[in-house]
């Protein structure tokens, strides 16, 4: 099927007017969406990476490793950083401006027949995700590695029938719509295996474990890997963090499932080491040294904390902090405290930002030193300021303000 053409103007109009709609679970607009674009996700064979955190990382990695062995192959992830074009790669280049709106113009002609036979309009995920499949077809994708965007049973994602699932981990996060445990967020992740399909899990403890022993009766094969499963034949990695090591044994460990006999192991790990994920742990400035991370829940804001305190080896942190009001804010300031020396509390585009001077009020309640500056840019610079040319900035807490910054410290999408 052609794409129609179009520009970036017109998929900048297209995604803000569908962004007003949120985001609602279930899949029967998506499946009425993409049999009117004549089934794209069928065009291509996918991994389907579900989890808390670690998801991005883990579908880039998968991505690279599969273009290594000579598959032209996809990646599709979300939320984005960088631009839209970040979330759709082939080969690990961003979806160009124009091919991108092109394929969000194509898909918007059938969410129009799809909005007037239902009674809740499709979302921008929905939209984005559709849209995605199309520019995969349309580039003749032969494997695409498919990040769900919240859980698996309903997200705008599962309806891929894929081959193999990649389980990164199972914390805390979006309670209202997966569960309130980690028992019940696995089991929601996890519905997304099909019969027959390959299910390799990075988080596998006593609570998961009884819901991945539900799966046996239907699963081609389970793959358990224990914590910092063995990858120390590759190469160091271009993105940083000790926690990368276990999302890049992940991907390793779907791919060789997908691939089967011939994978080519040294290949792929050679081309997972080239990988850069925006906005995880990025480097992207020195004297002060600048810190990006999207952590925004308990789990992966432990994780960076720890990171942190090894990256400042006692400079002091001030960090440029904004959150979402959704999220567990509380959980997420109690990990990275410790490791502030001071911060300045902003705010962020997105309209569930939590207000800076609510933020800060939690900060000081931890015994953090804080500064608000609604804009995130004047933020950056405060936070320069007091870091001081030895000291450390670090930026986190949302992804959205790291889009919203990503213009002011340069950020690139991909490898």
């Amino acid at each position: 099927m052609p794409i129609a053409t179009a520009d970036m103007a017109d998929l900048a109009d297209l995604l803000a007017r569908r962004a007003v709609f949120g985001m609602r679970l279930g899949l029967e607009r998506m499946h009425l969406l993409l049999r009117l674009l004549d089934e794209p996700q069928r065009s291509f064979r996918a991994i389907h990476v579900v989890g808390t955190n670690g998801k991005t990382s883990t579908t880039r990695f998968a991505q690279a490793m599969l273009s290594a062995q000579g598959l032209v192959a996809a990646a599709y992830t979300s939320p984005h950083v960088t631009g839209f074009g970040e979330r759709v790669a082939v080969d690990g280049r961003p979806a160009p401006d124009d091919v991108l709106a092109a394929a969000v113009a194509s898909v918007e002609e059938a969410a129009a027949q799809v909005d007037r036979m239902s009674d809740q309009p499709l979302t921008q995920f929905e939209v984005l995700t559709a849209a995605a499949f199309v520019a995969f077809r349309a580039a003749a994708v032969e494997a695409a590695v498919i990040e769900a965007g919240l859980g698996g049973r309903h997200d705008a994602t599962n309806v891929l029938a894929a081959p193999v699932v990649a389980l990164t981990n199972v914390g805390i996060d979006h309670v209202e719509q997966l569960g309130s445990t980690r028992a019940a967020i696995a089991a929601e992740k996890l519905a997304v295996v099909v019969a027959g399909a390959d299910l390799v899990a990075g988080d596998a403890d006593a609570e998961i474990a009884p819901v991945i022993s539900t799966l046996a009766s239907h699963a081609g094969s389970i793959t358990l890997l224990p914590p910092g499963a063995d990858v120390a034949d590759a190469p160091p990695l271009a993105a940083a963090g000790r926690f990368q090591r276990a999302n890049l044994a992940l991907a390793l460990a779907a791919c060789e499932r997908f691939c089967g006999d011939g994978f080519d192991r040294p290949a792929a790990l050679a081309a997972a080491a080239t990988v850069v994920v925006p906005g995880r742990l990025q480097i992207v400035g020195l004297d002060p040294l600048v810190v990006l991370d999207g952590a925004h829940n308990p789990h992966g804001a432990a994780a960076l904390a720890a990171e942190v305190a090894d990256l400042a080896a006692g400079r002091a942190v001030v960090g440029v902090i904004a959150t979402l009001s959704d999220k567990d804010v509380a959980g997420v300031l109690d990990a990275i405290a410790p490791v502030l020396t001071s911060a300045v509390a902003t705010t962020s585009a997105s309209p569930r930002a939590l207000a800076p001077a609510e933020l800060a009020a939690a900060l000081r309640a931890r015994g953090v030193e804080t500064t608000v500056e609604p804009s995130a840019a004047r933020a950056l610079e405060r936070a320069r300021s007091a870091a001081g040319q030895h000291g450390v900035v670090l930026v986190c807490g949302s992804l959205t303000l790291l889009e919203d910054l990503a213009d002011a410290v340069h950020l690139t999408g991909a490898r």
